[in-house]
This record gives structure tokens, C-alpha cells and sequence, in this order.
């Protein structure tokens, strides 16, 4: 394998990141489900041609610099296509999930302020319907050659300053997650994605020889820049399928060799759960798996590297950081299960109430700085004052730092149960339930009580038969009395995000009900 190239920071817009690539390799392969051998594959030199045919028709009806187009399409060639197309004319790229309602999509496209809307041939009826007056109706079709077409439906073509985009133009408008609030638009420039891309390059010596398979959405960071985005700055390779499959994740290995993936723990628990019926191979070409948007017990890791025979490396990411802010180092650095890693070109400190920076081992709110950050949220100005002191921002985890600078997170500071005053976190009851080997998954979260304003309860996944009694006396044996759950609630499916994430407040508004507003 050739050594990693180090001048990806001096690239001044995304799409020039192609350019890394050798002509004649393979960029992009856009795999199916049924039968993941038969992918549609573009090299280097198609793929830059075809970002800059489209850049050049969305110019021709009227997109340039401060527009915002939509992209409601599931994953594959067009939207990686379209998104560095877009980002080309000087314009914002504002992928949303395919799978949004309608009034879910009039909010994100009101709010995104969309010139034009793009939407599959012949699908999306949803998003539609929810167009905004005035902008552009876009069908995107893909042909069976890998290029992607596009046909202009309705709205009036305009006019557009037609100019080259610059590093400092918003290149991506995402949605945070809204966990405790509305959903608060990201706004992300090409050097805040440039940076967080050479970050993760660096992190992971990804070079032109690794191939990715992207399980992620790719209307998520994680899979647009994590396992998209950084493999082509290193010239490697990017295996899309439409969505990801348990069944069909293990053929697409065999097919197309990846030398790693990225996902977040959802999607680890379920491939490492079925990786028997799936015929898992317990060696394959994976030489390392990533996991990032949330948090992966230590017990979930260890069967991962027992059964796939490769090291498992845990990230920390959001979308107000363009993703990656830190990562536990590839061997033979130091991993350390539980740990978030350090500081990946990033810097991570942890900051009190006040805004006091506080030292080694001391547990607070983690604050980060760097060019990855965003420069505020869109129109928001009670958000941004919450959310950036002194020049970091405030990313709403509370963690710990230790003196060699790996981050141990705790959880969200909004989550923290607090039972008559004792702060619990949620993780650390996870990890006790993970810990039993009738686990498959477990959430903990806090519901209202009487005597001590709140009490714990969890939601289990299981393996195999276990009463809630006996998890409740498996985890006397491992928490403090005030941390053990009170109720455990057996179900075959946790609440889960679009993106797989898991958001507490869902999950006990799913078992427990709605906290009361009085």
C-alpha cells in the first residue's frame, strides 16, 4: 500500500477532492441489495466528468452561489454525484431523508429556504407535494452506464452568478437531530468538510488501496463524510448500497473486498447478533471497523473483534463538528474500550457551568475548537449564544478527559437521570444490562417519580428467556442500589432515528408516556 498523501488541507472546494483519484480507478460503485455483485461502478475520470456536466446544467437553470437544493433520494450514485455538483455552482447541497412525512417535509424545506428540490424518477410523492412555490422540481435518474440525468419539471429557471465556489461558502445544510428541541439547521462550509475529510484520512492512513462500504445514509455526516468524502480524498473506492442489509452486508463483502466500514452501534449489535445466520466469515478484508454516533459498549466490542478477527476503533462525531472530533488510534496505538479516543485534529476540553475550563479527571460539559466547527446555526441567534463561550462550543456530552487526553463520555447532559439528587448516567446502565449474555440491546433512560423526582427504568432486548427480576439482581451485582433499573420494560425493538441513533426521551415517551408539561 502507497503512503497517504498529506496536502488534502491545501484542496480549497470538495469537488477538486477527486482529483486525488487516479483516472482510471474506481471511484464509486453503486451496489443492490438482491444481488450485490451487480454494482454500477465509475472511475475517477467519469465521475469528474459527470460532477462537472451536472454543475453545468443546474447552472443552466439559474442555481449558483447562496441557492439551497434539496435532495430527497435513497442512497447511491446521484447523490454523491449531485452533492459535489452542487457544491460546484457555489451552491448548497441539503440532503434530507427520503422517508420524511409531508409535514415533515414542508418544515426542512421551508427552513432550508430550497431553490430547488431534487426527487427520483417517478417516486417521492411526499416531498412533491411539499415543494415550495417558486422553486424547481428536479427528477434524477440514474441509467443502467452509472451516469445520472436530470429533467427540470416545474418552476421557473433563473438567473445566477455563475462563479467558482470558494472554501468559505456553505457546501452542506443538514438538520441536528433535535433530541431536546426542534431540529436547529447546520450550516457547513467546504473547509469545515475539507478539514474534518483530512482528519479522518489521517486518522485511519486511508490510502487509494482502501475500499469503504457505506451502510450509512447518506443524508447522515457520518456516511457522507466519514465513509464517502474521506475515501475519495484518499483515491479509494466507495461501495454504496440503497440502504443497509444484515443478509445482504456479508455478499457485498465477499463482491467488493472492503478494507472497513463505519456505522453506529445499532447496525454493529445487529450484524454481530446474525452473524451466524448470516454465515459471517470470521476472517474477511476488513482491516478495521469504525463506530461513531453514539455510544458502543465495551461488551459489544469485543464480540465484533472475537468474531470478525479485526480491531474495532471508536469515534466521536456530530454534525456541528463536520463529524469527526475524536478517535482511539489504529494498532498498535493505544485503543481504550469505553473511550472515545483523543483529539483528532480537533481540540477537546471540558468546561464547567460557568464557562471555566477544567483539568484532567474533572467531569463536565465537553467544549471543542477547531476548523471543522461550525460557524453558528441558521438563524438562530438563542442557539448560538447557548452553544459557543469563549470560543468553544458547547456540544451538550458531559465527559471526562484524562492526562494522556482520551475522552470518556458519560452522556448527554439533558439525559442525566437525576434521582434525589444522585446524577446517574444512562450508559453506565446500559453497560451493566449489555454486560448479561441475554442482552442484545438496552436503553436506559428516566422517568418521573414521586418520591426522588425521578427513577430509573431500561427497555431490553433480549437473546435468549430472562426475567426482568433476574437482570434487575444481575445488576445489583454491578451498580450502586440508586442506579439499578426499577422496571425493565422486554420489547423486540427499540425506538430508533432515521439514522439509527437512539434518543432517550423517545424511548421512555414509548414505554413510560409523555413527561407531563405542569
Amino acid at each position: 500500500m502507497s503512503a497517504p498523501r498529506t496536502d488534502i488541507r491545501q484542496t480549497e472546494v470538495l469537488p477538486d477532492l477527486l482529483l486525488r483519484g487516479a483516472p482510471e480507478r474506481t471511484a464509486l460503485v453503486s451496489s443492490e441489495i438482491e444481488t450485490p455483485e451487480n454494482g454500477t461502478a465509475l472511475t475517477y475520470a467519469t465521475f469528474r466528468e459527470q460532477v462537472a456536466a451536472l454543475a453545468a446544467t443546474l447552472q443552466s437553470w439559474g442555481v449558483g452561489r447562496g441557492d439551497r437544493v434539496a435532495f430527497a433520494l435513497p442512497n447511491g450514485v446521484e447523490v454523491v454525484t449531485l452533492f459535489l455538483a452542487t457544491t460546484a455552482t457555489a451552491a448548497t447541497a441539503a440532503p434530507l431523508n427520503p422517508a420524511y412525512t409531508r409535514d415533515e417535509f414542508r418544515f426542512y424545506l421551508s427552513d432550508i429556504g430550497a431553490r430547488a428540490v431534487i426527487v427520483p424518477a417517478g417516486g417521492g410523492e411526499a416531498v412533491r407535494e411539499s415543494v415550495p412555490v417558486g422553486a424547481l422540481l428536479i427528477e434524477a435518474t440514474l441509467a443502467p452506464d452509472g451516469n445520472v440525468g436530470l429533467e427540470c419539471l416545474g418552476g421557473p429557471p433563473g438567473t445566477a452568478t455563475h462563479d467558482r465556489a470558494s472554501a468559505d461558502d456553505t457546501a452542506l445544510f443538514l438538520h441536528t437531530s433535535g433530541t431536546t428541541s426542534r431540529p436547529k439547521g447546520v450550516p457547513l462550509s467546504h473547509r469545515n468538510l475539507i478539514v474534518s475529510t483530512a482528519n479522518i484520512v489521517e486518522t485511519y492512513a486511508l490510502v487509494a488501496d482502501d475500499v469503504a462500504l457505506c451502510v450509512m445514509p447518506l443524508f447522515h455526516i457520518h456516511g457522507l463524510v466519514a465513509s464517502t468524502l474521506s475515501t475519495l480524498a484518499a483515491g479509494g473506492t466507495v461501495v454504496v448500497p440503497p440502504r443497509f442489509s444484515a443478509g445482504a452486508f456479508w455478499p457485498c463483502v465477499a463482491a467488493y473486498t472492503p478494507t472497513w466500514y463505519s456505522a453506529v452501534p445499532t447496525i454493529h449489535q445487529v450484524l454481530l447478533a446474525r452473524a451466524d445466520a448470516d454465515h459471517a466469515p470470521h476472517k474477511s478484508s476488513l482491516r478495521f471497523i469504525r463506530s461513531s454516533s453514539a455510544a458502543l459498549a465495551p461488551a459489544t466490542m469485543q464480540g465484533l473483534e472475537d468474531r470478525f478477527d479485526c480491531p474495532v476503533i471508536e469515534a466521536y462525531g456530530m454534525t456541528e463538528a463536520a463529524h469527526q472530533m475524536a478517535s482511539n488510534p489504529l494498532p498498535p496505538g493505544e485503543r481504550r474500550p469505553g473511550s472515545v479516543g483523543r483529539g483528532t485534529g480537533v481540540r477537546i476540553g471540558i468546561m464547567d457551568e460557568t464557562g471555566t475550563l477544567l483539568g484532567p479527571g474533572a467531569q463536565g460539559e465537553v467544549v471543542i475548537q477547531g476548523e471543522n466547527v461550525t460557524r453558528g446555526y441558521h438563524n438562530n441567534p438563542e442557539a448560538n449564544a447557548a452553544a459557543f463561550t469563549n470560543g468553544w462550543f458547547r456540544t451538550g456530552d458531559q465527559g471526562v478527559l484524562d492526562r494522556a487526553g482520551y475522552l470518556t463520555l458519560v452522556g448527554r447532559l439533558k439525559e442525566l437521570i437525576n434521582r434525589g439528587g444522585e446524577k446517574i448516567s444512562p450508559r453506565e446502565v446500559d453497560e451493566a444490562l449489555l454486560s448479561h449474555p441475554a442482552v442484545a440491546e438496552a436503553v436506559s433512560f428516566g422517568v418521573p417519580d414521586e418520591k426522588y423526582g425521578e427513577e430509573v427504568a431500561a427497555a431490553v432486548v433480549l437473546k435468549t428467556d430472562i426475567s426482568p427480576a433476574d437482570l434487575t439482581a444481575h445488576c445489583e451485582g454491578r451498580l450502586a442500589a440508586f442506579k439499578v433499573p426499577k422496571t425493565i420494560y422486554v420489547t423486540r425493538e427499540i425506538p430508533r432515528t432515521a439514522t439509527g441513533k437512539i434518543q432517550r426521551r423517545r424511548v421512555a415517551e414509548a414505554f413510560h408516556g409523555p413527561r407531563s408539561e405542569a
